[in-house]
């Protein structure tokens, strides 16, 4: 699907799916793993990350999937899935771009850290659509290419959520 550009539904629909298989992960994390799960959401946008969305537009030139993203969903965090996903709050991902510019990825003109994981490893979406990883915990080090688009990066992320024992 490259050069596809994100569908606002199609994010609805993935966020309906993730927060069925998060549901279902909630009712059978205690008994499996033995203590309680943290806070697992998804969270749906609202006025206030509208605002911070356009804000970091005004920031900075985003890809236009990370607009649609942000339009549908504001943040989520999934502390409980594989050792942690967490997809920054538009305001975050600001103040993030403010502290520590954009993430150094050789052939992105601007690339954006939009995500991280339980193991302290970004994820950034450069200009190309292009979804990166840091290959260690840094904003410094290198990265590489974790999903060809950011409707892939969150088709993994929903099969990890479905499949978290």
């Amino acid at each position: 699907m490259p050069g596809e550009r994100l569908d606002a539904e199609w994010v609805r629909s993935w966020r309906e799916q993730a927060d069925a298989a998060l549901t279902k992960l909630m009712q059978s994390f205690l008994p499996t793993h033995g203590f309680p799960p943290g806070h697992n959401a998804v969270t749906l946008a609202t006025d206030d990350s509208h605002q911070a969305t356009d804000a970091l537009v005004d920031l900075t030139p985003i890809p236009s999937d990370l607009t649609t993203l942000y339009w549908v969903i504001s943040e989520a965090s999934l502390p409980d899935v594989d050792n942690g996903y967490f997809i920054h709050s538009p305001a975050t991902a600001a103040e993030h771009f403010r502290e520590y510019g954009p993430a150094p990825i050789d052939g992105e003109s601007i690339a954006l850290v939009f995500a991280s994981d339980g193991g302290g490893h970004l994820f950034a979406i450069g200009d190309s659509g292009q979804v990166w990883k840091s290959t260690t915990a840094s904003w410094f080090d290198d990265f590489e290419v974790a999903a060809s688009s950011l409707q892939e990066f969150l088709e993994q992320l929903g099969r990890r959520i479905a499949n978290q024992p």
